[in-house]
C-alpha cells in the first residue's frame, strides 16, 4: 500500500497535468480506498457514508464525480454490476487482471484469478489485431446463501 502523503503527491501531480487541483475531498476518497486495501468493492453511497462517519464534509455528487475522475486516472478500478450499479476498488498492477463473481440477489462480490480467461482474452485480441489492455470477466451468479434461500422459496410450504 502506498503511504497517504506520497499518494497525495502523485495524485496532486496527475491532477495538475490534467489542469485540475487536489481538493481535500479527492484526497480523502483516495485515502479511504488505500485504508480499505485491495479487493474492497465500494459503491458511491458506501464511500459517502464512510466519509461522513470520518467527519468529512463531502456531498454525494462530489463523491460520484471524484470516483469517475479517479477511475479515469487509473487509480481506481470500476466494476459495473449487472443491475446497473457500480462499485469501485483500488487499482493495482499486481491485482489488475482479476475477475468477479457477483451475486445478483445480495450483491456479494468475490474475486478470482483465471489464467485460462486471460489466455482466451489474449487469443481473441490477437486474432482480431487488437492490443489487449485488460481482461476482466464478471460472472453473474447466486451466492450459496441466496441459492439456498431461493431453493426454499421454490419448494414452498408443504
Amino acid at each position: 500500500m502506498v503511504a497517504p502523503s506520497s499518494a497525495g503527491e502523485g495524485l496532486r501531480s496527475s491532477l495538475h497535468h490534467r489542469g485540475q487541483r487536489l481538493t481535500p475531498q479527492r484526497q480523502r476518497v483516495l485515502e479511504l480506498f488505500q485504508r480499505t486495501g485491495e479487493g474492497t468493492h465500494l459503491s458511491a453511497e458506501q464511500v459517502h457514508q464512510r466519509l461522513l462517519r470520518d467527519r468529512a464534509r463531502v456531498s454525494l455528487a462530489t463523491v460520484y464525480r471524484t470516483l469517475r475522475l479517479l477511475s479515469s486516472m487509473g487509480l481506481l478500478q470500476e466494476l459495473e454490476l449487472p443491475e446497473g450499479g457500480r462499485r469501485f476498488e483500488l487499482a493495482s498492477d499486481a491485482h489488475r487482471d482479476h475477475h468477479h463473481l457477483l451475486c445478483i440477489r445480495c450483491g456479494r462480490t468475490e474475486e478470482f484469478e483465471s489464467p485460462s480467461v486471460l489466455e482466451a482474452g489474449q487469443q481473441a485480441a490477437d486474432g482480431r489485431g487488437f492490443r489487449l489492455l485488460e481482461c476482466v470477466l464478471n460472472v453473474r451468479a447466486l451466492c450459496p446463501r441466496c441459492a439456498a434461500d431461493e431453493a426454499l422459496h421454490l419448494e414452498g410450504p408443504e
